[in-house]
């Protein structure tokens, strides 16, 4: 007797256990981890600027964005950044992930690319050389987003790093920052330069999976940006047989001096009086090889910005013969120049900074 009743309380056990098993695994609720809105989750920023909607190159490829091989853009994980071992044994740790060489510069090439411009030029940026690095100015709401999901990270919100949170009282008073108080932001002259994206060859990404580019650098772009004069840059792209794209936006490149640009690198200057004129050849190709337009560029309306194109073949670069026009996009919210400023800027300033 005692033998059948340990087995009928064995089967209810396991009805029990089983039904347990089948309520938890319904209305358990799915974990809304706000971090999966986050532009670092999944790269939001470069779709929705690449849509055709948005007039991007997808006008040009005729790729959807999920099809392109962008993962290696996703961080899709807290491991990716977080993760290491302690005594043997997997944990999480905020340490390793504000490792600037081992986590954020893995993928921000550019600014990887700037720190080894530094080195070749002996001139440091104002920050790094006193130790700081990313997070010393990034919050972690920058790194893991707030929950909403934002198109870019120019989008106002999604960033809120600016000079002004740690110079906000001891900015000298020059005339430099007397004349441009309001109108210029302080990226406009303290960026040293900007290390540039140039035929960005699609081809190459889509078939081999590969991002091949010619670096360029020595010059600053100047672009309207919430009502300011911002640092700026340009990237090209090759798509095609001879299809061109060129994109001009707003960009900071983390390389800045603490004396700002003297006067006459801006005002008046031969590259100024070009623009004037309704076009400039910004890059062209020199022994076979694509050079740029050095100094300060203001990237003005009406205005043609000419370039040179290459195509990769074979391993190399080749001039691209016949290539067209490129189709243009002021991406994260960046508006070219208008008249009345390339005019003010056409003036030499005489007198001192």
């Amino acid at each position: 007797m005692k033998k059948y009743a340990i087995l009928f309380l064995s089967f209810l056990f396991l009805i029990f256990v089983g039904n347990i098993k089948e309520v938890f695994s319904q209305n358990i609720p799915g974990f809304d981890c706000f971090y999966s809105k986050s532009l670092h989750y999944d790269a939001h920023g470069m779709a929705y600027w690449y849509s055709k909607e948005q007039g991007g190159i997808e006008k040009l490829t005729e790729i959807p964005y999920e099809k392109l091989p962008c993962s290696h853009c996703h961080i899709l994980s807290c491991d990716k950044c977080h993760k290491t071992k302690e005594n043997g044994k997997l944990v999480y740790s905020v340490k390793i992930a504000k490792n600037m060489k081992k986590n954020c510069l893995r993928c921000h090439a550019r600014e990887r690319a700037i720190l080894g411009l530094m080195k070749k030029t002996g001139i440091p940026d104002v920050h790094f050389s006193k130790g700081m690095n990313c997070v010393s100015c990034h919050s972690g709401k920058d790194i893991h987003g707030d929950g909403k999901r934002y198109v870019s990270m120019r989008e106002p919100g999604a960033i809120n790093v600016k000079c002004e949170n740690c110079h906000k009282n001891n900015v000298p008073n020059t005339i430099s920052h007397t004349i441009h108080k309001g109108k210029l932001d302080c990226t406009a002259c303290h960026v040293a330069q900007t290390i540039t994206c140039a035929n960005c060859h699609m081809e190459t990404m889509i078939k081999e999976k590969k991002k091949i580019a010619i670096p360029l650098h020595g010059w600053t772009f100047l672009i309207n940006y919430k009502g300011k004069v911002v640092s700026g840059n340009i990237q090209t792209f090759v798509v095609g047989k001879n299809k061109t794209f060129m994109l001009m936006a707003p960009y900071f490149s983390h390389y800045v001096t603490k004396k700002g640009k003297k006067c006459d690198e801006c005002h008046g200057t031969k590259t100024v009086k070009q623009i004037q004129r309704g076009s400039i050849t910004i890059t062209w190709i020199e022994n076979r090889t694509l050079t740029n337009l050095k100094g300060v560029i203001p990237i003005v309306e009406g205005v043609e910005y000419k370039n040179a194109f290459m195509d990769y073949k074979n391993g190399k670069w080749i001039p691209l013969e016949n290539a067209e026009k490129p189709l243009i996009q002021f991406p994260a919210f960046g508006k070219p120049l208008t008249k009345e400023q390339l005019q003010k800027l056409a003036i030499p300033f005489e007198g001192k900074k």
